[in-house]
C-alpha cells in the first residue's frame, strides 16, 4: 500500500466446577506459586505495547520523500536572488538547535519544540515553499498543506510516529499551545537571523523580511532573541 501511495505523491458447558479439593500444604503451595512465576513471561512495558514502528519499506520510502526538503530552496530567498539559498531543511535544522538550547521555560516542554521545530514545514516536501508573494489565500494554503501531510502520514503507514507528525504540525499550524508559540517564534529569529547573514556575506538589502516580523512575536524569549539580531544588523 506504501509504495502504492508513494508513486502517487510523486507523478480507519459449564459456568463453574464445585469440586471439594482438599487444600495443599503451606509449602507445595509456595513451590506450586514459584513454579508457575518462573515460567510466566515478564510483564512487558508500556512502550512494547505501543503501536508497531513504521516498516523498513514505509520508513525509507517517507525519508525518500521528505529528501525533497534538503533540494527545495526557500522561496523568498529565490526572489531576492541570493546566491545559493538555504534549503527548507536548512531552515529547520537551525530552528530544532534554537529549541535545543533555549533556556526552560515554565509551561513548555522542550523535547516537544524540537520535534514540532522540525515537522513545521513537513508538508512542503509535496507543496513546495509557498510564501504571501505567491497570492494563495492562507486557507487555501492550509488546505494544501494538510493535504499533503495526509498522505505523507499514509506513506509512513499510519500508527503512532505518523499521528504523532500529523498532530505536532497541527498543533503549529493553529498555534493553539505555548509550544507552538514558541516554534512560529523561532521560525521568525531564525529567518531574520539568516537575512542578516546574506546581508553581510552579499551584499543584499533584505529589511522587508525583518519588517515583516516586527511587532509579531509572542514570547518573551522570542522577543529577546529578535532583538540581539537586530542589535546585530544595526551595527554592521
Amino acid at each position: 500500500m506504501s509504495r502504492v501511495i508513494y508513486k502517487s505523491i510523486l507523478s480507519p458447558s459449564l459456568t463453574s466446577t464445585q469440586l471439594r479439593i482438599p487444600p495443599l500444604r503451606t509449602s507445595a503451595t509456595k513451590a506450586f506459586r514459584m513454579a508457575g512465576e518462573a515460567s510466566s513471561p515478564p510483564p512487558q512495558s508500556s512502550s512494547s505495547s505501543a503501536a508497531p514502528s513504521p516498516s523498513p519499506s514505509s520508513a525509507i520510502d517517507f525519508l525518500s520523500l521528505c529528501h525533497r526538503l534538503k533540494t527545495t530552496k526557500r522561496a523568498g530567498w529565490i526572489r531576492k536572488e541570493v546566491q545559493e539559498p538555504e534549503s527548507i531543511a536548512d531552515h529547520m535544522y537551525r530552528m530544532g538547535l534554537m529549541a535545543l538550547i533555549a533556556s526552560d521555560l515554565p509551561g513548555v516542554n522542550r523535547e516537544k519544540c524540537i520535534k514540532m521545530a522540525i515537522v513545521h514545514d513537513i508538508a512542503e516536501a509535496i507543496v513546495g515553499d509557498i510564501t504571501p508573494a505567491d497570492g494563495i489565500p492562507k486557507q487555501e494554503k492550509s488546505r494544501r498543506e494538510q493535504e499533503a501531510l495526509k498522505n505523507m502520514c499514509e506513506l509512513l503507514g499510519g500508527g503512532a510516529r505518523a499521528k504523532e507528525i500529523s498532530d505536532l504540525w497541527m498543533e503549529y499550524e493553529e498555534n493553539s499551545s505555548m509550544e507552538a508559540k514558541v516554534v512560529k517564534d523561532f521560525d521568525k529569529v531564525e529567518m531574520i537571523l539568516q537575512a542578516l547573514e546574506y546581508e553581510k556575506e552579499q551584499g543584499k538589502d533584505l529589511e522587508e523580511f525583518f519588517e515583516s516580523t516586527a511587532g509579531k512575536f509572542q514570547t518573551d524569549l522570542g522577543k529577546a532573541w529578535a532583538l540581539e539580531v537586530a542589535s546585530r544588523r544595526r551595527k554592521q
